[in-house]
């Protein structure tokens, strides 16, 4: 039996869709966003065109789906990262070097978490809710530090490490680095401290 003939007739339910969501990221690793289509996934994956439909209706419920497990990676290193510090500020500091080298670690969840046009999250919420869940655990954190306006600690600590990481994973950072004759693991590493020096 031909390999890819011996690959479709081994999965079961819930192997078949954790391969379609695999397939996917490897996809949007190699050849990006506008790559993904169920029928090229399926060609990714080794299995029948039609395979995917008994999982993801559309191309939108399968990013939404690489939304929701991004998300839920996101919440995890967050949490292990708040877990491993010490303090308020640390706890902080930490969660924002945690956001940069997730997304680092996984650009193709990461171009994907924060793209609602294609994700939809309104019509599949549990995108959305792993992604509040995800928040909630900076939230916390800041509550614990006594700013005199939380909200707005919360948000600008989301726009720095949001935006350090996307300059990263753009490649942004290294451009400069190459300018600037260092690397982009300095420009984190000083923006970093930068931000420890300015925390509440």
């Amino acid at each position: 039996m031909p390999d890819v003939e011996r690959k479709r007739s081994s999965y079961h339910h819930g192997s078949l869709r954790e391969e379609l969501l695999e397939a996917c990221v490897r996809l949007i690793e190699a050849e990006g966003i506008g790559a993904v289509s169920l029928r090229r996934v399926a060609r990714e994956a080794g299995v029948s065109p039609g395979a995917p439909y008994h999982h993801f209706p559309d191309r939108a419920a399968l990013l939404a789906a690489i939304s929701v497990r991004g998300f839920e990676r996101l919440a995890s290193d967050l949490r292990a990262a708040r877990d491993r510090a010490s303090g308020a500020r640390a706890e902080l500091l930490a969660l924002a070097t945690a956001y940069v080298e997730f997304a680092r670690r996984h650009k193709a969840y990461f171009q994907v978490m924060f793209r609602p046009e294609l994700s939809r999250p309104e019509k599949h919420p549990d995108a959305r809710a792993a992604a509040d869940a995800a928040f909630a655990v900076l939230i916390e954190v800041v509550m614990e530090c006594g700013a005199a306006d939380p909200d707005g600690l919360a948000v600008l600590l989301w726009a720095f490490g949001h935006g350090l990481a996307s300059l990263a994973i753009d490649g942004q950072l290294d451009h400069r680095g190459e300018l600037w004759c260092t690397s982009a693991e300095d420009l984190i590493e000083r923006a970093m401290r930068f931000l420890d020096s300015v925390l509440p």
